[in-house]
């Protein structure tokens, strides 16, 4: 499909230390990984529940981190082309999330 991955990036308690709606102290470890990845050609995409106001304040600080991202809770644009439509499950290869869970933890949940 493509030459480089996509990375879906969750903010509060992944990349940011906090509790929504406020801002906390930056994962310093995964935002340079982040942008070493960019570096690399692969393209970040923020996944959030942030909306309005608190998502505005979310990518601002990742601007002031350094962090800049090719979509924004949101699809890339070239993904939508290459499906020819929108889906509101983003496309990505690997998703970063503190809430995340890998199939074979499902036994730790029940």
């Amino acid at each position: 499909m493509t030459d480089y991955k996509i990375i879906a990036v969750d903010f509060d308690g992944t990349l940011c230390f906090s509790n929504w709606p406020e801002l906390g102290d930056p994962n310093i470890v995964l935002i340079d990984y982040l942008k070493k990845c960019q570096t690399l050609g692969h393209k970040l995409i923020l996944w959030t529940c942030r909306a309005g106001d608190p998502l505005d304040a979310a990518v601002s600080w990742c601007k002031d981190q350094g962090l800049i991202f090719d979509a924004v809770n949101d699809n890339l644009p070239e993904i939508v082309s290459l499906y020819g439509n929108n889906s509101r499950k983003i496309t990505c290869d690997y998703y970063i999330d503190d809430r995340a869970c890998l199939p074979e933890d499902m036994g730790k949940i029940a």
